[in-house]
């Protein structure tokens, strides 16, 4: 584990090699940031978005929390959202899950979490809609990753409920994307979700615009 002063350490060292490359370096990224991406991932330690998808500062808004929900109530991710699309207008939303994620382990678990009961239920309720197909995978570990890649189906399917989505993707043509990430090879996997099959038995009731 690193010490505080090691950490400034590091960041007087960034500055150098950024300012080795380009002297203007901070001085243009201060001037404001225009990213394609909105990133909304999980806040594990170990899944940096941006080292996983290879980008620069000012190229992705990112949010990150426990399991990579999409909360209706939750006013952070609510917050990020619309800023990203409605005033960012960022071209793709992307909610990228990982395997191994701790927070959809312990929603497996028959356990009282406390505090974090609330926020662990909803990936419970992913599991209770998708029970069918999840008691049908013996080995533990594959169901366990397979609702890891429904949680983010899921999780993309509540970003369509919003109204800001569904305005930006019939006025502009936005796009939403389910990842996930396997922290045993370092591979962004493309689920391939097929909304317009899930979105046409929703939307009579979730459509807003």
């Amino acid at each position: 584990m690193k010490s505080i002063d090691q950490i400034f350490e590091n960041n007087q060292k960034w500055i150098a090699e950024k300012l080795a490359i380009d002297e203007n370096y901070f001085e243009n990224l201060a001037t404001g940031q225009s990213p394609e991406f909105l990133y909304i991932g999980c806040s594990d330690s170990r899944v940096t978005a941006e080292d996983l998808m290879g980008v620069k500062p000012g190229e992705v808004f990112i949010h990150r929390n426990i399991a990579n929900l999409v909360n209706n109530v939750d006013l952070s991710v609510m917050s990020v959202i619309n800023y990203a699309v409605r005033h960012l207008k960022v071209k793709h939303v992307v909610v990228c899950g990982h395997y191994n994620c701790g927070g959809v382990k312990a929603a497996m678990q028959p356990v009282d979490m406390g505090i974090l009961n609330p926020w662990l239920r909803n990936i419970r309720d992913v599991y209770r809609i998708h029970k069918d197909e999840l008691n049908t995978i013996e080995l533990e570990e594959d169901r366990y990753n397979r609702l890891v890649e429904l949680n983010v189906q899921e999780q993309c399917i509540n970003l369509i409920k919003t109204a800001a989505v569904q305005e930006a993707h019939k006025e502009r043509g936005l796009i939403v994307h389910g990842w996930v990430f396997d922290i045993h090879t370092g591979k962004l996997i493309d689920l391939k979700i097929d909304f317009p099959k899930i979105l046409s038995s929703i939307m009579e009731i979730y459509k807003l615009y």
